[in-house]
């Protein structure tokens, strides 16, 4: 046997995302938005439909979710992506559970993100178009409510089986945005689900509605960025740089 050396290459920092077993649309938006960002993906065992239950069961995997991911990587942060499953765990909680499974100095999720995003953007107001039952939907608005992000307007597609939700088409997520929004007293919309495909919706609907125009993956992807200094691209007045 011949024994070769060899030159290490060095390697930069790298972002971790913890998924939903079930979401088909979340690795490739972040893919897309992060760029040349270098993305490592584990996932959670989630239900198939979306409810307050399901969502809080995902809090026993999430430690061993983030522990799947490449140990010696350099993260320089790392995210849960699930809306609503964040919002029923908490914020807080999710991120002490990632930490039992992988050391990392900041963790996020879309709710946490939206906060920032909204903070960033001074929106107060907001509109909101979520896939799910109100049942699920409710808890996320009592979240902002107490983080004074008030959700006057309120439209669902009132979807349980998460499976189903990656299969709305972008024509009725804008048509029901803009209904939603019609005379309405908002200074922004967020279009909920990490499973939802909202990259294509983002920019008609800001021409259309003339409001910074939100989705899960599009503030999730913004606040990585901001929190690990990589740079994030895509549609919309919030990786436009507003």
């Amino acid at each position: 046997m011949t024994v070769y050396a060899y030159d290490s290459v060095a390697v930069g920092p790298s972002l971790g995302l913890v998924v939903l077993q079930v979401d088909e649309t979340i690795e490739g938006d972040m893919r897309t938005l992060l760029g040349d960002a270098q993305l490592f993906v584990s996932r959670v065992p989630s239900g198939a439909e979306v409810t307050p239950e399901t969502l809080a069961e995902m809090a026993a995997h999430l430690g061993t979710a983030a522990a799947l991911l490449p140990p010696s990587a350099d993260m320089a942060a790392l995210a849960y992506g699930c809306t609503s499953g964040a919002a029923q765990i908490g914020s807080a909680q999710v991120a002490r559970l990632v930490r039992q499974g992988r050391a990392v100095q900041t963790v996020t999720d879309p709710v946490t993100a939206l906060i920032a995003a909204c903070r960033h953007l001074g929106i107060s107001r907001l509109a909101l178009l979520s896939p799910y039952v109100a049942a699920v939907s409710d808890r996320l608005r009592t979240v902002l409510e107490a983080e004074g992000i008030a959700t006057p307007v309120f439209g669902s597609f009132a979807e349980a089986e998460e499976a189903k939700v990656v299969r709305i088409a972008p024509g009725a997520i804008i048509d029901a945005a803009r209904d939603l929004c019609a005379g309405a007293d908002v200074d922004g919309l967020f279009l909920s689900c990490t499973n939802l495909r909202t990259l294509p919706v983002i920019a008609p609907l800001e021409a259309a509605l003339d409001l910074p125009v939100l989705s899960s993956n599009v503030v999730l992807a913004w606040h990585m960025s901001q929190l690990s200094g990589l740079a994030a691209r895509g549609p919309g007045r919030l990786l436009a740089g507003h």
